[in-house]
């Protein structure tokens, strides 16, 4: 009887060989490719930090900034002076903050001597699930005031069924805002990006906004999961086509 290494390679073991080796090289290309995503998102990071480092914009500085690129400016801090615009309050609905469902607030800030104007995400609000078209009381002082805060994007748009109307009668609570379409409702010359709003929460709204995450981490989960599995395919096909041909299970015989 021929020893079981000497037994010749068949087309079985080759066809195995050829799956393990595609698996092999396509499941450690994802890996390296989430790497190389993670090593972008720290780059993100570290650029996003040392925005966040640099002295509040003001205005005029925000508006001069804006023309050369607006991009640049997401994530820093501002010092804005202007006057709110009540009239054209909008209210997001189901956003969580803290785990509870609610409102954001978003309010129009017009520049102090400027006629452009930014939308501010003022913070959160509870709603009432008794009455879901009951709007809360928010404080929103006359007059001029100084708005601190972060130059973010657009708020998040989450999945709705059916586009909610926007325009002339459209409802104040909403599931999403373009900001394009909003500024030709309101008819306000709004800047392409947001504001939210820290500092202290005396209008009643909540202001703990989720830090600024990149998602390194989970790139490099995801890098994990990809090298585990290629990992994986080694171990069990050096075990099964080669340790197991090697070293074959002692068979009992029978009775």
């Amino acid at each position: 009887m021929n020893h079981p290494a000497r037994r010749s390679f068949g087309l079985r073991f080759w066809l195995v060989t050829l799956a393990a080796l595609a698996t092999i090289v396509a499941t450690g290309s994802l890996g390296r490719w989430q790497l190389s995503r993670a090593a972008q998102m720290r780059a993100m990071q570290a650029a996003i930090d040392e925005r966040q480092a640099m002295a509040p914009l003001e205005g005029a500085g925000l508006l001069q900034a804006q023309e050369r690129g607006g991009a640049q400016v997401l994530h820093r801090s501002v010092r804005l002076r202007g006057q709110w615009l009540p009239e054209a309050t909008v209210f997001l609905d189901n956003r969580q903050m803290q785990g509870r469902p609610g409102f954001f607030v978003l309010t129009p800030l017009r520049l102090h001597a400027s006629q452009r104007a930014v939308l501010v995400q003022r913070g959160w609000a509870a709603r009432d699930f008794h009455e879901r078209t009951r709007l809360p009381d928010i404080a929103t002082p006359a007059g001029e005031v100084l708005v601190e805060g972060r130059l973010a994007g657009p708020p998040a748009r989450l999945y709705e069924f059916q586009p909610s109307g926007e325009g002339q009668g459209s409802s104040r609570i909403r599931q999403n805002l373009d900001l394009a379409a909003y500024g030709a409702e309101t008819g306000l010359d709004l800047l392409p990006l947001t504001v939210m709003q820290t500092g202290a929460a005396g209008d009643g709204l909540r202001r703990d906004w989720a830090p600024v995450d990149s998602g390194v981490g989970k790139h490099y989960g995801y890098a994990f999961q990809w090298f585990g599995l290629c990992g994986l395919v080694v171990i069990l096909y050096v075990w099964f086509q080669f340790v197991r041909r090697l070293f074959p299970p002692n068979r009992r015989p029978r009775a």
